[in-house]
């Protein structure tokens, strides 16, 4: 095999490769002589074809599929000699072949840089900690009482109020066709309270028991079923009781059905699970802080095919938001170029952080165990109540799919890594505070 190399600029390679005509016959010629010991024909004992019968009846398409090959290994070959690590699958253009000709080829790669790690020790981040107020606590201690408190028939006939309960069934239509999720039969909701849609439960007022009215409203665009986002639905909804709801009670019988023995224990794990969203909400501002700062410190080149590769991912779901009318605020008014700008810097970013995140767990040998892809499916399995079993069954039938969970569980366990040898100092903030998008105006 001759290599020559015809340009090196950044971490793009281009070379002109040579794979002598002997070397392509030699291989043919092996392969057609492996069909032949297998190869069954009449008046033939088997295996003892003769070769130029086996060559006329498997000679081009053995010799296409000796081509393909050689391809492959001499591109393996080149890369392994060489010294090159590919950010891609190296790009092979066939310039000349024919029967008994030379296979002359061009091969273009792109490598990976070299990353300098940075000095972790050196990196200082601020952590923003909160805790629940006691005035937080027992707001979700009155909410969780008032979604569990009872209720009593309205003897008197009337027009529903503000606060009442209204027993309904209801038929939800877009473009005078049913959708999924939006029809309910016997559903309790209260009357001018929180509903599944801005506007359905205000749609109620005036209703008494027995009427049936069309309620239109219309969904948000950022609303979380992306097929009814935007969108308007009329809503047929019939009346069959009205309640009366009784004081919402916060006491040892609440905690009892909740599973605990006393009010105070009650009180005790609410208060450990705002706690808990809390430290969320605050790990993923010292992250997005963290990620910055190594975005900053990354100044080394990066493949533009794995750039090209992660802007045309993001912009297909930017074309996506655009024509559902879903698209965020900051990018309204802003033509594609512009958009297409912002949103490759924002690709690249995500290729050099996850180019440096590689890097360093590769250094520090951090890899994700099978115990923890495991963990990550029971904890998916559990979003989906009364489905886990088919959930588990799901990755278990089709174990690529369990790769999903490979880069967030590594990115994860990187983050970790990086924060026991950064500086963190702690900052003590409210929980409006933490919850402030430090990029708002």
């Amino acid at each position: 095999m001759q290599v020559t190399e015809k340009s090196a600029e950044g971490l793009k390679r281009a070379f002109a490769v040579v794979l002598p005509a002997e070397t392509l016959a030699a291989r043919r010629d092996a392969r057609l002589a492996e069909i032949g010991r297998e190869l069954r024909l009449p008046g033939f004992r088997p295996g003892k074809v003769p070769a130029a019968i086996v060559k006329q009846r498997f000679g081009g398409s053995i010799m296409g599929e000796v081509l393909e090959k050689s391809l492959d290994e001499a591109a393996r070959t080149l890369v392994t000699e060489r010294g090159l690590k590919p950010a891609l699958q190296p790009k092979v253009e066939i310039v000349n072949w024919s029967e008994g000709a030379d296979l002359e080829f061009n091969l273009d790669v792109e490598v990976l840089p070299e990353i300098a790690l940075p000095d972790l020790a050196a990196i200082t981040v601020e952590k923003l900690v909160a805790t629940p107020a006691e005035e937080e606590v027992e707001n979700r201690l009155g909410e969780l009482a008032k979604r569990h408190r009872s209720s009593e028939p309205v003897e008197e006939v009337r027009p529903a109020v503000a606060g009442d309960l209204l027993v309904v069934d209801f038929v939800g239509k877009i473009d005078g066709k049913p959708f999924r999720g939006g029809s309910a039969t016997d559903m309790e909701v209260e009357v001018g309270g929180p509903g599944f849609v801005p506007g359905f439960t205000e749609g109620l007022l005036g209703l008494s028991a027995g009427e049936t009215r069309d309620n239109d409203v219309s969904f948000p665009p950022d609303y979380v079923a992306t097929d009814l986002a935007g969108k308007t639905a009329t809503f047929t909804v019939t009346a069959k009781a009205l309640k009366r709801a009784l004081p919402a009670e916060p006491n040892d019988e609440l905690a009892t059905k909740h599973g605990f023995e006393t009010l105070v224990a009650l009180k005790d794990a609410i208060r450990g699970a705002i706690q808990r969203e809390y430290d969320q909400l605050s790990r993923m501002r010292i992250k997005r802080t963290l990620l910055d700062r190594l975005a900053e410190l990354a100044t080394f080149p990066v493949p533009q095919g794995m750039v090209d590769g992660e802007f045309g991912a993001i912009w297909e779901r930017v074309e996506q938001d655009l024509k559902a009318g879903r698209l965020d605020d900051a990018d309204k008014g802003k033509d594609d170029e512009t958009l297409k700008g912002e949103y490759r810097a924002i690709a690249e970013r995500r290729v050099r952080l996850g180019l440096l995140l590689a890097e360093l767990g590769r250094a520090n040998n951090l890899s994700v165990s099978d115990d923890e892809l495991k963990r990550a499916v029971i904890a998916e399995a559990q979003r989906y109540p009364g489905q886990e079993r088919k959930v588990v069954e799901f990755y278990q039938q089709n174990p690529q799919a369990i790769d999903r969970f490979r880069a967030p569980l590594f990115e994860e366990k990187a983050i970790d890594f990086v924060l026991e040898l950064a500086k963190v100092d702690e900052k003590p903030v409210t929980p409006e505070e933490l919850a402030k998008d430090p990029e708002a105006a």
